[in-house]
């Protein structure tokens, strides 16, 4: 059943939906990471490294709810279920417990490049197939890139 009919070809809503659906659970699952970490940090650069996660946990949410109501627009419902989000996402699992600071950046520098790099392979598929999906891949590279190059400088 379809309450919502895309404007795009079956074969394109196909490469569309699942960009979209990764990109989803990754951003949710980077979210919760940066958040876990953020809870978690400690060591002489606790402060600016807790307050530099809520930025990155800021930015992943909004451009989570852009990629999901982007999902809705096309007629493909996004699942952002906590199982579904553990089942398929990019990002390696992160300890538990307390974190050294340069541990923490070190974690947030790996997580930040999984997502880029499959977040890249989205734009790279979207291209054709929805330039406007792609315009919405951009932006969040370029933002998430932003955050990779500051927490990668923390640690210099």
């Amino acid at each position: 059943m379809y309450v919502v009919k895309s404007p795009l070809a079956d074969a394109d809503l196909r490469t569309v939906s699942e960009a979209l659906q990764g990109a989803l659970v990754d951003l949710v699952d980077l979210s919760l990471v940066a958040k876990q970490i953020h809870w978690n940090v400690v060591g002489s650069r606790f402060r600016s490294v807790h307050l530099q996660l809520d930025e990155v946990v800021d930015t992943a949410r909004q451009h989570s709810d852009t990629v999901a109501e982007r999902a809705s627009a096309l007629g493909v419902p996004p699942d952002g279920r906590a199982a579904t989000v553990a089942s398929s996402s990019g990002i390696g699992n992160v300890a538990d417990g307390w974190v050294k600071d340069v541990d923490a950046v070190g974690t947030l520098v790996d997580a930040l490049g999984a997502v880029i790099t499959r977040m890249r392979e989205r734009v790279n598929a979207t291209g054709e197939a929805d330039p406007v999906s792609q315009d919405i891949f951009i932006q969040i590279t370029g933002d998430l890139e932003k955050h990779h190059w500051m927490f990668q400088a923390e640690n210099g």
